[in-house]
């Protein structure tokens, strides 16, 4: 069986690096925010091109004290609305509604699957005061004119990155568009921890160290609180891994690439809609650094189950829109026909740093091999 992603393979070929790290913090004797969070704080906000990264222990946490904060900035208040994409995995909807503001489910674009700037535009009333611009399955979504629209109706714009590390469009990353940005470093994620874990970037002061305190009890200062905070901070074994992890994340990418390239030219069939063109990929696609590689068939299930069944693994992302959630039940109404769409015809194929060729070669041959 070839796996939809092997967390095992991956993390071992750092595994040397990774006892190194742990073993140093171990050896330290300081096992919260010390000098590891500090030092991948640092480094991954270079990486970003921002001037904070301030580490929290999840990604839908980075999402909810983003929100947060403005709240206690007097930027948000309850019941504002935010514009999200109606195809996004649900945490994006849970950080909304956590801080009891009303998420505003819009269509995402056919073609890329993240949130249209049209379907924006059309959505704006005067109760808007924020969009969360999902960059889903690793690729930016439209940034430029997002935040030109942002821009002309003082908006507030908040990346969800949790798949797109390290993604770009005109040399400026992932977490560098929006005011703020909240990133995962799920171990699933193309820069994965080896637990839960995930982090804020940001270029604004006070927005960075309203976080950092609301994530730490709401103190700024320690036994003096400013805010009812949470206990939300990344762990310190995590932030070693993560160090170590990410000197590897731009190799890991170009092969996520060349995978994704091999796709786009090998799969013919035209049962299968692929997400990108071969010239796209073969010209780098610098926007897209392939967390997901997704493919969509109005046959999705026979699909899967025959790609099953000839040894490829694959997954859905996601089978069920957040609307249709029995969580959100009571919340949204509306028919959405491209993420029903969307939904019902995705199937995801393994992409990640350590298929062979081979293994590339044979999920292109079942595809190609399917038939109704």
């Amino acid at each position: 069986m070839i796996p939809f992603l092997d967390l095992k393979a991956i993390n071992a070929q750092y595994r040397d690096e990774l006892a190194q790290a742990c073993a140093r913090v171990i050896d330290s004797g300081w096992y919260i925010q010390g000098a590891e969070v500090k030092a991948f704080e640092q480094e991954f906000a270079e990486y970003c091109g921002t001037k904070h990264c301030i580490g929290v222990a999840n990604g839908l946490d980075a999402l909810i004290l983003v929100l947060r904060a403005w709240k206690e900035m007097g930027k948000l208040k309850e019941g504002d609305e935010v514009i999200v994409p109606a195809n996004t995995y649900i945490a994006s909807i849970l950080a909304i509604t956590e801080n009891r503001l009303k998420p505003v489910l819009v269509e995402p674009d056919s073609a890329t699957y993240n949130i249209s700037p049209a379907s924006i535009r059309a959505a704006i009333t005067d109760k808007t005061k924020a969009i969360l611009a999902v960059h889903l399955y690793g690729q930016l979504a439209d940034m430029p004119e997002i935040i030109s629209i942002a821009n002309a109706h003082n908006l507030l714009v908040l990346e969800d990155s949790a798949q797109a590390h390290g993604a770009e469009i005109h040399g400026k990353r992932a977490g560098n568009w929006g005011i703020a940005s909240g990133f995962s470093f799920y171990p699933g994620k193309n820069l994965g921890a080896l637990g839960d874990a995930g982090a804020v970037t940001t270029n604004d002061d006070e927005l960075a160290e309203t976080i950092r305190a609301l994530g730490n009890y709401g103190s700024h200062k320690k036994y003096e609180n400013l805010y009812q905070g949470v206990n939300s901070r990344l762990d310190e074994i995590q932030a070693a891994m993560l160090r170590v992890k990410l000197r590897y994340l731009d190799s890991e990418t170009q092969r996520r690439r060349e995978i994704a390239t091999a796709y786009a030219v090998g799969i013919k069939n035209p049962l299968l809609l692929l997400p990108v063109s071969s010239k796209d990929v073969s010209n780098g696609l610098g926007n897209h650094v392939f967390h997901l590689f997704v493919v969509r068939s109005a046959q999705r299930d026979c699909l899967q189950q025959y790609l099953s069944g000839v040894g490829i693994q694959t997954m859905i992302h996601y089978p069920i829109p957040p609307h249709n959630q029995k969580a959100y039940s009571e919340v949204f109404s509306g028919h959405f026909a491209t993420t029903k769409i969307i939904h019902s015809e995705v199937l995801s194929l393994p992409v990640s740093s350590v298929m062979s060729d081979s293994d590339v070669a044979a999920v292109i041959s079942a595809c190609n091999s399917y038939r109704v």
